[in-house]
């Protein structure tokens, strides 16, 4: 099946087990024990809410743990391809913040330079700026 065309709109992932099965569940399991609770005080059952936020973080979580480790890989694969195609400008490539390389890894071979350049000189900030200016989108299929 082919994917779908990425652009700036359309790249966000949503996981589906995570976003529309786990959460939810774990968010409406956090009512149902606020209001078991309510009806019922006792320590039993305020440790059940305790329990319930507790897993409700834990989902919350894992999900950013996984995003932070590739996340590193994508700053490698990011420094290794603008090593390459930016030879000789390495202070350029080392000024480059963590949010920008994992941005910049949308942008096309022939502008991710010039992308670079912008975000070492503090014209483009944040991510969102970045993968705004990006005329010719490298789709990513595998984030997490």
């Amino acid at each position: 099946m082919p994917q779908p065309e990425q652009s700036y709109s359309t790249h966000r992932r949503y996981f589906p087990w995570h976003h529309f099965v786990v959460v939810p569940i774990l968010l409406v399991h956090v009512v149902v024990e606020i209001v078991r609770f309510s009806r019922d005080p006792g320590a039993y059952n305020a440790w059940l809410i305790v329990f319930a936020f507790a897993l409700l973080a834990f989902a919350f979580t894992s999900r950013v743990m996984s995003l932070k480790a590739q996340d590193r890989v994508i700053r490698l694969e990011e420094r290794l391809r603008l090593a390459q195609l930016m030879s000789g400008e390495q202070g350029v490539i080392d000024s480059l913040r963590p949010s920008h390389l994992v941005a910049l890894r949308f942008a096309s071979d022939e502008e991710v330079a010039g992308l670079a350049r912008r975000c070492a000189q503090g014209e483009l900030s944040t991510s969102s700026d970045i993968k705004k200016e990006i005329r010719q989108w490298r789709p990513d299929y595998l984030r997490v």
